[in-house]
């Protein structure tokens, strides 16, 4: 007779809703504590977690690059501002400062720095001597990642939304976060998100969660603590049992390369010099070369004027308005590159940062009156209002065309 083999899956003890113990077949334990960034209950929960677990291992949900900036002083002196807009990462860098400044204001009102329950995690585990694993996927490839699957709408909406919450003036308190801890609550807000924002969620939550756990999961050590947003909890425990059960590689490299381009994204950018050329052309074989040529003259003005007027609004020094406005018209006819990375470069060159608007970028980020103080702040505001001012512009400009065709 042929002896019975018990599968024992794995187990999940819940502690509480920010306290999970995952126990593994092989003996090998999980200490899942989830945090809100910005909490004192965190940073306390936290650290008296690893204490009392003394782990072989804690893990936590940073990268190499925002490790540095939390903890290295002076890590703004690795900011090349032309370069960040030359490789077309303007967006990403606004997007970045507008969520890092709503997570200050947040903390602010807390009392807690941002992401001090995860630096803290790091500094305790040394002091023990604690070796730390880093699990979290590069910033740069998540924000890339985010942007090039989202659509042109949702890419609006997105930075509309983080742009508001830089600005928001609503206030929060430690019951507060601790009640957006709850499951129930995450898991609405959840499925908010994924509603309104789905390639959004994709990246940010969903990728993140498999990253994390796959991460976590192959770190050394028998037992870890593993310090991670609240929002990734339960995601990370699903990853975990599809690990566990061998469902799930243990290969995330699809989730740190670049998606190319989309087919429906490429032909997006031809649209409106496509047109502009068609009016064109349909203005010369009806009316001929002279109400074609006065069609787009007039198409130029209004993208010349709008962008000239825009970029006014967003506090760049005139030169840069100006040459903004005057080759806006020539950066729609070539989509490949666009005014708003000149509009910042011009802003950069003729009014270059200094130490000062390094060292104080993330307080001047927290007020308007700040974005238009603050050098580096005022480039990604000249990206963003000269691009803004340029399509406003040509999409004012065609009912104008049209009339004179």
């Amino acid at each position: 007779m042929s002896p019975t083999v018990i599968l024992i899956s794995m187990v999940t003890e819940k502690i509480s809703d920010t306290y999970h113990v995952i126990h593994f077949d092989n003996g090998n334990v999980i200490h899942l504590v989830g945090t809100a960034h910005v909490s004192n209950q965190s940073v306390e929960e936290v650290r008296s977690i690893i204490e009392e677990q003394h782990p072989d291992r804690v893990c936590i949900e940073l990268d190499d690059g925002r490790m540095k900036s939390k903890t290295q002083e002076n890590s703004w002196e690795n900011m090349d501002i032309k370069k960040i807009l030359k490789d077309g990462k303007g967006f990403l860098l606004l997007a970045n400062t507008a969520l890092a400044s709503f997570q200050k204001r947040m903390g602010a009102q807390t009392g807690a720095d941002p992401g001090a329950e995860i630096v803290g995690a790091a500094k305790l585990a040394e002091e023990m001597g604690i070796p730390v694993s880093l699990c979290d996927r590069e910033i740069q490839i998540t924000f890339r990642r985010a942007w090039g699957k989202s659509s042109l709408w949702n890419k609006c909406k997105l930075l509309a939304t983080l742009i508001s919450a830089a600005f928001s003036n609503e206030e929060i308190s430690e019951e507060e976060l601790a009640e957006l801890k709850n499951e129930e609550t995450l898991e609405s807000m959840m499925k908010e998100v994924a509603k309104e924002l789905p390639s959004v969620k994709e990246v940010l939550i969903d990728e993140r969660d498999r990253y994390l756990a796959t991460s976590i999961f192959k770190a050394e050590g028998k037992t870890k603590v593993a310090v991670i947003g609240a929002g990734h909890t339960q995601g990370i425990i699903r990853t975990f049992e599809r690990l566990e059960k061998g469902e799930l590689s243990l290969d995330t490299s699809d989730l740190t390369a670049i998606p190319p381009k989309g087919v429906g994204s490429k032909i997006a950018q031809w649209i409106i010099p496509t047109l502009i050329v068609l009016l064109v052309v349909l203005g010369i074989v009806l009316n001929g070369w002279d109400q074609g040529i006065k069609a787009f003259l007039w198409w130029m003005v209004a993208n010349a004027s709008s962008t000239f007027v825009f970029t006014l609004i967003g506090g760049a020094s005139f030169l840069t308005c100006l040459l903004s406005g005057v080759t806006a018209p020539f950066f729609v006819l070539n989509p490949v590159l666009g005014v708003g990375i000149f509009a910042g470069i011009w802003q950069a060159s003729f009014k270059p940062p200094k130490v000062k608007d390094f060292e104080n970028m993330s307080n001047d980020a927290l007020t308007l009156k700040g974005w238009y103080k603050n050098r580096i702040l005022k480039c990604l505001v000249a990206l963003l209002t000269s691009s803004l001012g340029s399509i406003l512009g040509s999409l004012v400009a065609f009912p104008f065309i049209i009339a004179r065709i």
